[in-house]
């Protein structure tokens, strides 16, 4: 019953309008709904204001237009997406008896969750190198991040997402799914849907498996690569003052990293067992939901230049 992988959107009826999953989320703690419930809702009501927020800030504060905060506006609007892919359905099956969702739907939400990912995970390198050029060659930096290359870098980002999308889905096509099927996640995530295949799901885990860990690689060696730099050149700095300034404003970017990647490794360059679902789960809603979260507060809370923003905005609110 193979048939060749169709594109994403040309899905054959006869084999998949019949094929329904539910999705079993935190369903087997039943007195933990409400709760769950109550705490999304309000980590994903701070995730939107706060990643909007931020974007807000950067564009109405003309002392925020440059390269650094061109890409965290970014890395807000990519957070701020894939938490809207995710949660509203997330939530409505928290409190819904009937968790179904359509192939194509799960499908598409795979889709989008995925582009935004990939995404995030080069924009955190982006990131790691603009801050390199910055202290490493601070008489350069204007010229060397011109809008046209930070523009070009937040491209290739997106673009390498949707590519790799495209792909996964692709190979996911090609399998063939059958019936009603529960799905182990409360998020329709790649080794969930697979699991339930109805064919072998080999080709397509191992394309993930090596996409993911080419991702993993290539950002996390511009990224540690950076770093080095940047320690070495704070390290030749002759004042405190200046080791401390650069220190905390790497700081914000190291920690957005450390919880992601280390998030990411554990979901797709781990091998699953059916022990590790609760695990896959909960590595899931700290990657789709809490991070989202974190990285504005993460960079407003240790960030002078946005805290003064915010401040002036309010006073302006305020005053008016």
């Amino acid at each position: 019953m193979h048939h060749s992988g169709p594109s994403v959107f040309s899905i054959p009826e006869n084999e998949t309008s019949a094929v329904t999953f539910i999705l079993v989320g935190f369903s087997e703690y039943p007195d933990l709904q409400l709760p769950l419930f109550f705490l999304f809702l309000t980590i994903y009501t701070v995730t939107v204001l706060g990643n909007l927020g931020m974007i807000a800030i950067i564009r109405l504060n003309p002392k925020l237009h440059t390269p650094m905060y061109f890409f965290l506006s970014h890395l807000s609007f990519v957070d701020f997406c894939y938490s809207t892919v995710v949660t509203p359905k997330l939530l409505e099956n928290l409190i819904v008896e009937d968790r179904r969702i359509s192939f194509t739907g799960c499908v598409m939400q795979f889709f989008f969750a995925c582009i935004f990912v990939v995404t995030e995970t080069f924009m955190l390198a982006v990131m790691a190198y603009d801050r390199f050029v910055a202290v490493c060659n601070p008489l350069l930096y204007t010229v060397a991040m011109s809008p046209k290359l930070c523009c070009s870098l937040v491209a290739a980002s997106y673009s390498w997402g949707i590519t790799c999308s495209f792909v996964f889905i692709h190979f996911m096509l090609t399998l063939f799914f059958c019936g009603t099927k529960f799905i182990n996640n409360f998020v329709c995530e790649h080794d969930a849907i697979v699991a339930v295949a109805c064919s072998d799901p080999y080709i397509s885990q191992k394309v993930i498996f090596i996409f993911a860990t080419f991702n993993e690689l290539s950002s996390l060696m511009i990224i540690l690569t950076s770093y080095v730099f940047i320690v070495i050149t704070v390290m030749k700095m002759p004042a405190t003052g200046g080791r401390y300034k650069v220190f905390s404003t790497c700081a914000s970017h190291l920690t957005t990293i450390t919880i992601f990647h280390s998030i990411i490794i554990c979901l797709y360059c781990v091998p699953t067992t059916k022990s590790s679902w609760l695990l896959v789960k909960v590595a899931s809603v700290l990657y789709t939901v809490i991070i989202p979260m974190l990285n504005p507060l993460i960079y407003s809370l240790r960030n002078k230049d946005v805290k003064d923003a915010v401040r002036k905005l309010m006073s302006s609110l305020l005053s008016s």
